[in-house]
């Protein structure tokens, strides 16, 4: 339990979200036949050619990681922008790992996204929920009940703990499985499908996991804007749409304000 909640801790610390990237020619063990090689000299003549070593690989939700395809395969690009990679955190060279590694945390956060803006648009909407919050939703998170926000926090502590359990290897100092995900283990398929929407058909699962991949990117967007706003004007999101209606409509957004309020109200 220690070590996955290392785990748990420092992937939260290094995870980053990542768009889809370009093509590499690097070759992954496990993807494909490796060939093994002799010495000329010391081989017998009496015995015919070695035939090359082969690795199956066992598909993960139809997906069979290829070093010849962009992502190793893995689906998420859209036209018009293709395998976008302006960072180049998939240059040249990035192992299988890091690419199921950078597509977990690029999940994750899709899905934390999606959440929230769900959760800034139902706080800003006068439902206060049991604690009656009120206010814009970056000042929300302050009003909830210390004994809430333990429940809260351990809630997560559970989630985190569970996926790290499902996903990666126990860590092991100076052994090498540092950040290692495993090998049967599909990036961000943690078993949760309650709805039983998850496709069995590949093709309709690599469609699925596109739309989610899309819808979270505009999810993780649209909170960084809504987050960076309320610090700015520290509005709601349904006031902030009435300030600039009526500011683009010809009206004074003040005019409702009293003597000297303007700058707050």
């Amino acid at each position: 339990m220690f070590k996955l909640l290392i785990l748990s801790t420092m992937s939260i610390i290094a995870s980053v979200s990542s768009f889809v990237p370009i093509a590499t020619n690097n070759k992954v063990h496990g993807a494909g036949p490796l060939c093994s090689t002799t010495n000329a000299q010391d081989q017998d003549q009496d015995q015919g050619p070695q035939k090359p070593d082969s690795v199956v690989v066992a598909p993960i939700n139809g997906w069979v990681p290829s070093a010849s395809l962009p992502l190793y395969g893995l689906p998420g690009a859209v036209a018009p922008l293709g395998y976008f990679d302006p960072l180049g955190f998939s240059q040249e060279g990035i192992t299988l790992n890091e690419v199921k590694r950078y597509r977990e945390a690029e999940v994750m956060h899709g899905r934390v996204a999606m959440l929230a803006v769900v959760g800034y648009f139902v706080g800003e909407s006068g439902f206060g929920g049991p604690f009656g919050l009120v206010g814009p939703a970056n000042d929300q998170l302050q009003q909830v009940p210390l004994p809430a926000m333990a429940v809260l926090t351990a809630g997560i502590a559970a989630i985190e703990l569970n996926r790290a359990r499902i996903g990666w290897v126990n860590p092991e100092f100076g052994a090498g499985a540092m950040w290692t995900l495993r090998d049967q283990y599909y990036p961000g398929d943690v078993g949760f499908d309650p709805l039983g929407l998850k496709p069995t058909e590949p093709a309709a699962f690599q469609t699925m996991q596109t739309k989610e991949l899309q819808n979270g990117r505009l999810a993780m967007i649209a909170i960084a804007g809504i987050c960076a706003q309320e610090l700015v004007n520290h509005r709601t999101i349904f006031e902030t749409f009435e300030y600039y209606s009526k500011v683009y409509g010809g009206e004074n957004p003040y005019a409702a304000c009293g003597e000297g309020m303007a700058a707050i109200c």
